[in-house]
């Protein structure tokens, strides 16, 4: 089982080198780095950094959007960091989130996506592409410096009908479902229409997001880093809070309370959300918990695990997720 992690650019430069170095150090398999419009630091910048810091650990965005970055300027940039970091780059990119209200755009439609990741690829493939969709267009748009090699792209996936689209046409995909296993099964059991509607022999690549918190010193204060994320799923995807056992009333009065924003801007909603309910969304605890929750999802088939660890001991959680899942899983006969 691989292991990734995903993080903000919230640190300066320097402290998120050293946190860099140390991810791989501790054996970590990819590193992903968010793309949001103006809580963080500029991520392809920081993806940059991140080349220079490593080595091996592969590197992608998690992730990038068409509606405030043109496909033409994420292909560029992609291209970019592949060759910067030596082909360790992977596109994640999706409809986009909360975060895109506070620049007065909507999530991308899903055809605009699609469309995005086409013309992106074909750039890559060194073709002239004139194409128009409701959100961009391109006209005999190339490149005029050598096309990038074959970069994988990853589609960030939630509600049913993404996922099925990441099922025809990705190379991977990033699933935001929580950590319940009866969500998880739903959302791969889209993706696998989805690749079955496009006649793949498989289901792509999955990453399952494990958002939150691990501290065996102070369980406490690990639930209330994650309880924000638990918020997220009742006004972005309420299906998994259903799926979850959560009352459509509650989901309702979480809805009027959280209206936008990061889910980092969502505390009081996230006050009214029962502890059950986080725990089955999040990382909100100590060790424990943490090896239930990787044992319950690796049973599932999915190829890997990220953590995306929140609150202000963030590498802590980062160190003791690697551990986790050697506790968890069993060592490989073959090594």
């Amino acid at each position: 089982m691989r292991t990734s992690i995903c993080l903000q650019g919230v640190d300066s430069p320097d402290v998120f080198e050293r946190n860099v170095a140390e991810i791989e150090r501790l054996g970590y398999d990819t590193l992903w780095l968010t793309d949001s419009s103006l809580h963080t630091r500029n991520c392809w910048s920081y993806l940059t950094l991140a080349s220079r810091a490593t080595s091996t650990l592969k590197l992608g965005t998690a992730v990038t959007n068409p509606v405030t970055r043109h496909p033409g300027v994420t292909a560029a940039a992609a291209a970019t960091i592949a060759e910067v970091s030596g082909g360790r780059f992977t596109l994640g990119i999706g409809a986009g989130d909360r975060p895109l209200l506070a620049v007065g755009h909507q999530p991308a439609k899903l055809a605009d996506l699609e469309a995005s990741i086409d013309a992106i690829r074909r750039l890559w493939a060194g073709e002239h592409v004139s194409m128009r969709a409701d959100g961009f267009a391109f006209d005999d748009a190339h490149y005029r410096f050598a096309p990038a090699p074959e970069i994988p792209v990853w589609i960030s996936a939630t509600g049913p009908k993404t996922l099925e689209l990441a099922g025809r046409v990705a190379d991977g995909v990033i699933l935001l479902a929580g950590l319940h296993p009866d969500g998880l099964k739903y959302a791969l059991e889209h993706i696998d229409r989805g690749a079955e509607q496009a006649g793949r022999d498989a289901r792509p690549e999955v990453t399952v997001f494990a958002y939150g918190a691990i501290d065996d010193d102070d369980p406490d204060a690990a639930f209330a880093a994650a309880m924000t994320i638990a918020a997220w799923f009742p006004q972005t995807s309420p299906v998994y809070c259903e799926i979850a056992g959560l009352p459509a009333s509650l989901v309702a009065d979480v809805r009027r309370s959280y209206a936008g924003g990061e889910f980092q801007e969502a505390a009081r909603a996230a006050a009214l959300l029962p502890a059950e309910f986080v725990h089955r969304m999040a990382l909100a605890g100590g060790s424990a918990e943490a090896i239930g929750h990787i044992r319950e999802i690796t049973v599932l088939g999915i190829d890997s695990l990220t953590v995306f660890p929140l609150g202000p001991t963030r590498m802590k959680t980062a160190a003791a997720f690697t551990d986790c899942v050697a506790r968890a899983l069993p060592a490989d006969p073959a090594n």
